[in-house]
């Protein structure tokens, strides 16, 4: 079975009360994942706030993860961004001992063709000496990378192994699944889409909401893997909620509520995010409870 198929968690990043980075709660989280079926884990995607923590930063929750880790699931680690050069030195410089793949976000803000986010990519691919699972999330980056520059990349590199497909755009989900070479994953990035996206013919999720309820998240892929949809789907529904409100004020702070609520550790984010309002906070708490989340 592949490394990559299953449930991966994008990892957030705790901080204490002055925004400093909080180990002993990654700590925590970290064995919260792996100790309820997580198979590997995402370390400094944009859920980790990436965009607010420096190099040097980066690096100390990438060693302390791989750390807590102590080998027992692989470990993906984000090297993203809309500045290619950059992102070529940063390849350079980084140790890949203990990383098992990179996670690549399309260029953002730039707004690239496709032709320059294939170009982007290739370059990336070139460089890097681990293999690159693309990341598409328009939402993010306000433009989407389409199934055939998906396909391209998958068929003309060999380290590109999967993508990690977040376009909400089911037809061009099934596009990249039905014509894919073979050993080439799709991933779901829509924690709420991943049980259609595995009954497409999917091969997991890297989740937001799966490090903060990953029995019954890893119950559900599990199950939707084995093709036991029926019970998939009592997962799926008992967290589809709670998931939707995890995102309704923007992402991390719906995740940072839920694993507050947990004792895992504290919500506080780095500017300019900023914690989610009091009603639904209250809300997350509720549903979670309803669900024995």
């Amino acid at each position: 079975m592949s490394k990559f198929r299953g449930t991966g968690v994008a990892l957030i990043t705790p901080f204490d009360s002055e925004h400093n980075i909080d180990f002993n709660g990654l700590e925590k989280l970290v064995n919260h994942s792996l100790d309820n079926g997580v198979d590997y884990l995402v370390v400094m995607g944009t859920t980790g706030e990436n965009a607010t923590l420096n190099s040097a930063e980066k690096q100390e929750v990438l060693k302390f993860v791989q750390k807590v880790n102590n080998g027992r699931k692989p470990i993906v680690y984000g090297i993203g961004g809309n500045n290619t050069r950059a992102l070529v030195e940063t390849i350079k410089s980084t140790d890949f001992n203990g990383i098992d793949a990179i996670l690549s976000v399309s260029p953002y803000y730039n707004k690239p063709t496709q032709e320059g986010i294939y170009q982007h990519f290739k370059t990336i691919c070139e460089a890097s000496p681990v293999p690159v699972i693309l990341y598409n999330v328009p939402g993010r980056t306000s433009s989407n990378m389409s199934a055939q520059t998906t396909l391209r990349l998958a068929n003309d590199f060999d380290n590109v192994i999967a993508v990690k497909e977040a376009s909400g755009d089911m037809e061009q989900v099934m596009k990249i699944i039905n014509e894919r070479p073979e050993g080439f994953h799709v991933i779901s990035g829509d924690d709420n889409l991943t049980l259609p996206m595995i009954a497409c013919g999917g091969d997991g999720v890297i989740s937001v909401s799966g490090q903060g309820f990953p029995k019954a998240f890893t119950a559900m892929v599990n199950n939707a893997l084995d093709g036991n949809f029926e019970k998939a789907r009592v997962d799926h529904y008992r967290l589809f909620e709670v998931t939707k409100m995890l995102f309704a004020e923007g992402n991390p702070g719906g995740i940072k509520a839920s694993l507050k609520h947990q004792n895992i550790c504290e919500e506080h984010m780095r500017q300019p995010l900023w914690m989610i309002s009091e009603g639904l906070r209250a809300d997350i708490k509720k549903e979670m409870d309803r669900n024995s989340l």
